[in-house]
């Protein structure tokens, strides 16, 4: 993962290279908190594999990248 201050920043680091998946602090700071916001209770489990997915679906991370396994 490497973070960048802009997308023009991102543009220069690729150097014409075709970029991968980029996502906003803020996205990420969603997705971080999606996934990980109940890790510290007592009865946490293991999500599911469709419960993972139905929280990317959630935020509108979608298609083939996001696709889990």
């Amino acid at each position: 993962m490497n973070l960048f201050r802009s997308e023009e920043h991102v543009h220069r680091w690729l150097d014409g290279r075709q970029p991968g998946i980029t996502l906003s602090l803020g996205k990420l700071s969603e997705l971080a908190n999606a996934w990980w916001s109940d890790r510290l209770n007592a009865d946490w489990r293991p999500r599911s594999r469709n419960d993972g997915q139905a929280i990317l679906t959630t935020l509108g991370l979608v298609g083939d990248f996001w696709t889990l396994p």
